[in-house]
Order: C-alpha cells, then sequence, then structure tokens
C-alpha cells in the first residue's frame, strides 16, 4: 500500500464542479489534488451539444473549464477513483481502488450524478425497440447534427415524455429533477431546426421553468417553431409493424385516452446520485434522501457538512444546472479558504 501527502485540499470529482473550485483553490496558493474516475474530466457535460437557455456550446464551456487547471499546479488523477474516506486525527484519508492512500486537510466532495437508466421504465421499451432513446443519445445526435429514423430517415414526427426516472414513486425517486423541462424544450427547438418537416410533440405532467429566460425559451418554441405540448403521462409504447412507436397516453387537459405513432420517442431521464456520491456519502456518514450527500443546511451552510473539514459542491447534494453547478463550486472553493485559513 502507498502512502502519498496531497494536504491540503483533495477534490473528489472532475467534472464542472470539480474543475472550477480546483482553479479558485490553486489560484488562491493552495495546494491541490484533484481525483477524477474516468479517463477525462467532466464526461456529462462533455456529452453534450448546447447548453440551454442561450445555446451556447458544450464543448467551449468544457475546453474553459479544463484550460483553468491546464495551466496550474493542481495534482491531477485521472482514472482514480476514491473507493474509501475517513479522518484520522486532523487529517482525512483517502484511498483509491488500487490501495494508495492519501492525506488532506480538507476535502471537497465534487462526486456528480449518473443518467437514470431508462431501461428500469420497462412500459417504455428502451432498450427493446430502436425508436426509443434517451435525452442522453438525442443529445449525440444533435452533436453530430444528424437525426434520422430507424431507416436512416429524417423522422416525420419525434415525441418527448418529461420525468422519466424523477417523480415517480415506482422507481423510489420522488424528487424533481429540475433541468429535464427546459432541456426537452431546448432539444425540440434543435429538432426542427434540423428537421423542420418534422412534427414535436412533448408530453409533461406539468412544466417547471424555473430560470431566467426559460418561458421565454418555452413561449418561442410554441410561436416559431409550433412545438406541441401535450399534459398527460404516457402509459406504455410498442412497436408497430412499419418500425414505428406506437404510444399510449390520456389527454389529462381534456379527459380522453390519445394514441399516437411516432418515428422517434425521446426518454428526458432525470439525474441520480451517481455511484461515488452514494458510496463516499455513506462511509463518511453524511449520506442524505435517495443517496445523495447531505450538506450542514440548505440555506446557509449548503457547502459545509457536520464533518469538520468535509465540504459539498454541486450535484452529489441534489439536480442542478451547470450554472448552478459551477456557482455552487465557487462557493465551497471560498468556504475551504476560510476554513483553512483560521484552522
Amino acid at each position: 500500500m502507498n502512502s502519498k501527502q496531497t494536504h491540503p485540499v483533495a477534490i473528489i470529482g472532475g467534472g464542472p464542479a470539480g474543475l472550477e473550485a480546483a482553479s479558485i483553490l490553486a489560484g488562491s496558493g493552495l495546494s491541490v489534488s484533484l481525483f477524477e474516475a474516468k479517463s477525462d474530466w467532466a464526461e456529462n457535460l462533455n456529452n453534450k451539444y448546447r447548453i440551454f437557455p442561450d445555446f451556447s456550446s458544450a464543448d467551449d464551456l468544457f475546453k474553459h473549464l479544463k484550460s483553468k487547471i491546464e495551466n496550474t499546479p493542481v495534482s491531477k488523477f485521472l482514472n482514480t477513483e476514491i473507493s474509501h474516506i475517513s479522518k484520522n486525527n486532523d487529517f482525512w484519508k483517502l484511498q483509491d481502488g488500487n490501495g494508495n492512500e492519501y492525506s488532506a486537510s480538507a476535502v471537497l466532495f465534487a462526486t456528480g450524478y449518473d443518467v437514470f437508466d431508462a431501461k428500469r421504465k420497462e412500459e417504455f421499451g428502451f432498450g427493446i425497440y430502436d425508436g426509443v432513446i434517451t435525452s442522453m443519445q438525442l443529445e449525440q445526435q444533435l452533436k453530430s447534427q444528424q437525426i434520422n429514423n430507424i431507416f436512416e430517415e429524417a423522422p416525420q414526427r419525434v415525441v418527448f415524455l418529461q420525468c422519466v426516472g424523477s417523480r415517480d414513486e415506482k422507481t423510489g425517486n420522488r424528487y424533481c429533477s429540475k433541468i429535464c423541462c427546459v432541456t426537452a424544450v431546448k432539444q425540440a427547438i434543435e429538432v426542427k431546426k434540423l428537421a423542420p418537416q418534422a412534427e414535436v410533440f412533448i408530453f409533461y405532467m406539468d412544466l417547471r421553468m424555473w430560470g431566467q429566460h426559460f418561458e421565454e425559451l418555452y413561449r418561442e418554441s410554441q410561436e416559431q417553431y409550433n412545438i406541441r405540448y401535450v399534459r398527460g403521462r404516457i402509459s406504455e409504447a410498442s412497436s408497430t409493424f412499419d418500425g414505428r412507436i406506437q404510444i399510449k397516453a390520456e389527454d389529462t387537459l381534456i379527459g380522453q385516452p390519445l394514441k399516437m405513432s411516432t418515428d422517434l420517442l425521446v426518454l428526458m431521464v432525470g439525474m441520480e446520485p451517481s455511484c461515488g456520491t452514494k458510496n463516499l456519502s455513506a462511509c463518511s456518514g453524511i449520506n442524505g434522501e435517495y443517496g445523495f450527500a447531505q450538506s450542514k443546511n440548505p440555506h446557509i451552510y449548503d457547502n459545509l457538512t457536520d464533518k469538520e473539514g468535509l465540504f459539498l459542491a454541486g450535484t452529489c447534494k441534489r439536480p442542478m444546472s451547470i450554472t448552478d453547478t459551477i456557482t455552487d463550486a465557487r462557493s465551497a472553493a471560498l468556504e475551504i479558504i476560510k476554513y483553512l485559513r483560521n484552522e
């Protein structure tokens, strides 16, 4: 077992929160070690095409965040999954999957989220029918600027379904994933730009346009792109004889059942705590609801925990947008600087 001194700050997770916090902490003169289990930084961000509500490039944001740590003294550990953490006197002890140990005066969890596995909602046919895809898969198609049905033709109809894996008693995720509503609006507009001939429908429980310019984007989607909204849940999806997807639903505004065929059914999959978030929150004693990490107080101590020297940033606590994640990381970095100076 190898022992490596990495204090004063260890950041677990190299997504937007970890990258932003690392650049700020290193800029303040602190020694920072950044651990990422994957082979590159910010996988969830890197898989996206454009960001709501301004349709700015996700690639540009990824490159910007990555560049902020490239020319800094941050010690970078890719392909390094921290599997255990414990407090030992004044230091936190971290252990990776290979048995290497590291120590730090302060630790920041920026362990992020995983995307809900749509196969758990069998009634929608994901993994069974080729015409059923997730919002993340559509994002990749948008990135390639090529949207096709299963016959490699431009789709004539695309249906989005909200709240897949969120606000759902069956899956145990009763919380709202916060970004799915506006992501569907953004993606629907992008589909119409690439395939103007396509009819686009969004099935929703209720639309939560909570952010600045989100309501305007929702109105624009209807007025300029003729995107249609149906209030109701899809109960079942199946394949038709010609390879399309048939959905059964109820329009709850008019109280009538609805049957429709579509070239593509896009499941708006929600956020779940990552495996790293669940494991490390449990072993450090700060596990909260649904496996997210529990902060000390959601109003004034949201980056702190009940464990001295252990801090939180981003979606390890709850679903957040990228904008809120980066802002939260900056707040966490300031809390760590204050903590170490007082110490």
